[in-house]
């Protein structure tokens, strides 16, 4: 073993990790495994398009719709991949956050607004990430939600206590239980009846049939394309590995759209794949399923105990790693907006409160997740909005700046959301939309 291989052995792993990448921008390692070291930024990110939100909304969808919402699956992937990219290249080409941009750039009340909405976010998402590991250990393991909860947050808690070794380890985990995820869907699709010629056309067939399925539509947006993960993108890639020339910075930048193709591509394939399982397995008999316990349940003598127990797996594997992936995004959105850090049990109580308050109060667990979705797309339009204007300015990106056909596609996929938005809460108050059934 000669002296190179002896240090590098002897480094932590995110030492060797950064030392390959290091290898790949001089040109000292080639092949097809140039990529590996630099995936984990996106993989991270991709666990907030697969968390408990996702399945609460994909079962209804499936359910009630069949394969009539695919599309709007399709379509919030293909704005979750723009907007991902542009995080991450704010962070590479900068050196800092989203968070940090606005509070260096915007006005100090809107700072605190943008801050007030994100912390709001933040509980919504942790709302659907506790609520989903609970729901599936409880259901697994017979014990009551709350005792899931606590469960869930113990097991969160040990987890993000290996971001102190370094980036490396801890995306590896979460990149396991991204593939127990996609491994359980993909075992899903063998085992539920599909119908694949229906699936190819309502993937590009948009319909949304009445009030219900807008706001089904606007909770998948709200569970695919998330404000924390807009926020933790840039964050991530800020420092993983700091370019020395600008070519090297053009590399990564490569890399790094490569990586989100290929993560969130992933993910939504597993979005998608949820809803095609639901609408095999309930939409021809039990359109009237819309919640996870009941869809468990409704699983094991409709397609197998084995259906249900990957179904089961699969959930508490997504509410432990988008958990932990929460934690991290919500204790880098209070630093960047406030300059502050809080103790990390702290952080995970306060986002902790409004899952326990729910279950306290005996509210249904699985509406409480589509709800949740909701209010992540209605706080979605601050980041976005900030990320499309960051990315889009001389002074901060110089010449990396979005071009002009990036930033047409960014402002009509920023509107596109807003408008879900506004037809949202236009039937939430009762107004007729010309074309949908009232609410």
């Amino acid at each position: 073993m000669d002296d190179r291989v002896r240090a590098e052995t002897s480094r932590s792993m995110s030492d060797s990790t950064t030392l390959a990448m290091r290898d790949v921008l001089e040109g000292r390692r080639t092949g097809w495994s140039v990529l590996l070291p630099f995936a984990g930024p996106a993989v991270v990110v991709s666990v907030a398009y697969m968390d408990p939100g996702n399945f609460a909304t994909n079962i209804q969808a499936g359910a009630r719709y069949g394969y009539g919402l695919l599309w709007v699956v399709l379509l919030a992937n293909v704005i979750a991949m723009l907007f991902q990219s542009l995080s991450a290249k704010l962070g590479i080409v900068t050196g800092r956050n989203l968070a940090e941009l606005c509070r260096d750039h915007l006005p100090k009340p809107l700072v605190y607004v943008m801050w007030a909405v994100s912390e709001v976010a933040a509980m919504a998402t942790d709302l659907a990430e506790f609520l989903g590991g609970a729901i599936g250990l409880s259901l697994l393991f017979h014990m009551p939600l709350l005792i899931g909860m606590i469960v869930t947050a113990i097991v969160t808690y040990g987890l993000l206590f290996f971001e102190k070794a370094g980036y490396r380890p801890l995306e590896l985990i979460i990149g396991a239980l991204v593939g127990i995820i996609g491994l359980s869907y993909l075992a899903e699709l063998f085992i539920a009846p599909v119908a694949w010629g229906q699936v190819g056309l309502h993937l590009f067939k948009p319909d949304l049939p009445d009030a219900q399925a807008v706001t089904i539509a606007v909770g998948i947006v709200g569970a695919t394309v998330m404000p924390h993960a807009l926020f933790l993108h840039s964050g991530l890639t800020q420092g993983r590995h700091p370019p020395k020339t600008e070519g090297e910075r053009k590399r990564l930048l490569t890399f790094s759209n490569l990586e989100v193709i290929i993560a969130l591509t992933i993910a939504g394939m597993i979005n998608m794949a949820m809803v095609i399982m639901a609408s095999g397995a309930f939409h021809s008999g039990h359109p009237e399923v819309a919640e996870i316990e009941t869809a468990y349940h409704t699983l094991a003598p409709l397609l197998g105990i084995a259906a249900a127990g990957i179904f089961l797996l699969s959930l508490i594997a997504s509410g432990i790693s988008s958990s932990v992936v929460g934690t991290m995004a919500g204790q880098m959105i209070m630093q960047g907006f406030v300059g502050f850090r809080i103790p990390l049990w702290l952080r995970r109580a306060i986002t902790m409160v409004p899952s326990f308050v729910v279950v306290w109060l005996g509210v249904n667990a699985t509406q409480a997740l589509v709800m949740s979705q909701v209010v992540l797309s209605l706080a979605l339009p601050f980041p976005m909005a900030a990320l499309v204007w960051f990315t889009c300015r001389t002074d901060v990106m110089g010449s990396y700046k979005n071009r002009t056909l990036v930033k047409f596609v960014a402002i009509v996929a920023a509107f596109a959301v807003l408008s879900l938005n506004v037809i949202l809460l236009l039937q939430t108050f009762g107004v007729d939309i010309p074309g949908l059934p009232s609410a």
